[in-house]
């Protein structure tokens, strides 16, 4: 064969071999073919997806709506710290996401009124009066530097619990959880009003090693007195020859070892309501009484009632899935699909 037409031929092969591979490549480059996330978007499709949520954000006092999904980003990243072991942040999604499927569906927002006519057009607030709840522009501002690296681990969360609930017997639960346990959790009906049969009191021995496990608070006996008096309505009473502490007693705990029953002077009130009246960390509480003053230690942060965020963070670092860590805490529980539950609005 003439050498010219060999060289023709070398030639021709070479751009077959080379030309798709070449477009191969620049389709693996061309950015609608990435796989890359933008600002830690875990899944932007999953974020954006689901009903609208409209909350009323108490401090700039207007009303804006946002994707479910984007909606529970900022419940969780809220709410939990975002160091949290990525099943403990998985089991706040849930939790996060099962509150407000649970309040769009009964459509009651009568409670919004009160935050005044503008918020009366939202479902909820973003204050601890529903689920406290932070903007992308508020974390971008509170996580600095780290804003990317948080929100892929927050992302992540949300996007793989996505459009799940937890529900117990076909409904979504009232889905209530809180910072620190004393070793246990709390029955609901020995802190709230209502009994419900997936709030019992279960072992959370994990929180011994919560940063908030215990706290003190000393007070003066008369501002101790006033502001039990003060807060409660109910005026109390002590006599001078009591003053040397047999006024002041617990007669009462919980299954969950919190404080059911006080005597103040001549006052019995409810271990909630010495909580709420002096701020202490939980109603786990007991006293001390020395030159007229009391000293009050606690044991555990929050209500009690429900899933531990440091239970939860501590099983995830043993192990525990996320799904585990909601059926310890939430007794009797299934994961379901919201879309169930947002078909009947």
């Amino acid at each position: 064969m003439h050498k010219g037409m060999i060289r023709i031929l070398a030639v021709l092969i070479g751009v077959m071999v080379v030309v798709p591979a070449a477009l191969v490549s620049l389709d693996r480059e061309d950015p609608s073919h990435s796989n890359k996330r933008v600002e830690g978007e875990a899944s932007s499709a999953s974020l954006d997806s689901g009903p609208s949520v409209k909350v009323y954000l108490s401090k700039e006092k207007k009303v804006e709506t946002f994707p479910i999904e984007r909606y529970i980003r900022g419940v969780v990243a809220a709410e939990m710290p975002v160091d949290f072991h990525p099943e403990a942040l998985k089991a706040q999604a849930f939790a996060a996401r099962t509150y407000i499927v649970d309040r769009l569906s009964r459509r009651d927002f009568s409670d919004m009124a009160k935050w005044g006519k503008q918020a009366s057009q939202a479902h909820v607030t973003d204050t601890v009066n529903h689920q406290v709840f932070l903007t992308d522009k508020q974390l971008k501002k509170q996580w600095g530097e780290d804003y990317k690296t948080n929100s892929t681990r927050i992302n992540q969360a949300v996007a793989e619990t996505a459009g799940q609930v937890i529900q117990y017997q076909g409904k979504p639960i009232y889905a209530a959880f809180f910072s620190t346990s004393n070793g246990k959790t709390e029955n609901s009906e020995d802190y709230f009003a209502q009994e419900y049969p997936y709030l019992r009191s279960v072992p959370s021995h994990w929180d011994q090693s919560s940063p908030k496990y215990r706290d003190r608070k000393q007070f003066p006996v008369a501002d101790f007195v006033d502001q039990v008096s003060q807060t409660t309505g109910k005026q109390v009473a002590v006599e001078a020859s009591t003053a040397g502490g047999d006024w002041l007693q617990v007669t009462q705990r919980t299954a969950g070892g919190s404080v059911d029953k006080v005597q103040v002077g001549d006052q019995v009130f409810s271990g909630r309501q010495i909580r709420e009246a002096l701020d202490l960390a939980s109603a786990d509480f007991s006293f001390q009484i020395s030159k007229g003053t009391v000293t009050v230690e606690t044991k555990g942060y929050g209500h009690g009632v429900g899933m531990s965020q440091w239970g939860a963070n501590f099983m995830g670092k043993q192990g525990k899935s996320a799904k585990q860590i909601i059926q310890h805490y939430y007794r009797g529980v299934e994961i379901g699909r919201m879309d169930a539950y947002m078909k009947k609005k």
